[in-house]
């Protein structure tokens, strides 16, 4: 063999190996973005129930649109299923996080299971409860893992 073809020889190992490192890459970043996004999902849907509950009277097992602060996370948390401590699910752990009776709002977080640079995706989403508007906030989405 030639010094030329073993050159080319060469450089096809480097570019496909090239190739590989960034196709790994880019399927690393997309499983990250989908992470946070079926987080983001899986918080509205808790937002969606909190709603629900807070609409419920209290006789049917709801809020009946009353806001005790010293009680309502517990509650909430009992109502939508999520235990006190977070607990890893399909895509991440979730979390009541805060209620503020100042403008009867809820906080509920999100950590997905995903990692990427050795941090896990956070989502924190505000439920107003009055005014029914969920607001989920994925920027700065990285976390170390706990709350």
């Amino acid at each position: 063999m030639g010094t030329q073809q073993i050159l080319l020889i060469v450089l096809s190992v480097i570019i496909v190996g090239v190739a590989i490192a960034v196709g790994i890459t880019m399927f690393r970043n997309q499983a990250y973005n989908s992470n946070v996004q079926a987080v983001s999902s899986e918080l509205n849907n808790y937002g969606a129930q909190a709603l629900q509950w807070w609409k419920t009277p209290l006789s049917q097992g709801g809020a009946g649109q009353t806001f005790d602060a010293s009680t309502i996370v517990a509650n909430l948390q009992a109502y939508l299923g999520l235990p006190a401590t977070p607990v890893m699910g399909e895509t991440g752990v979730f979390q009541v996080t805060s209620a503020a009776a100042a403008d009867t709002s809820i906080v509920l977080s999100g950590i997905g299971k995903e990692i990427k640079g050795g941090k896990h995706p956070k989502v924190v989403t505000t439920v107003r409860l009055n005014t029914g508007v969920i607001t989920a906030n994925a920027a700065g989405t990285d976390a170390d893992g706990g709350f």
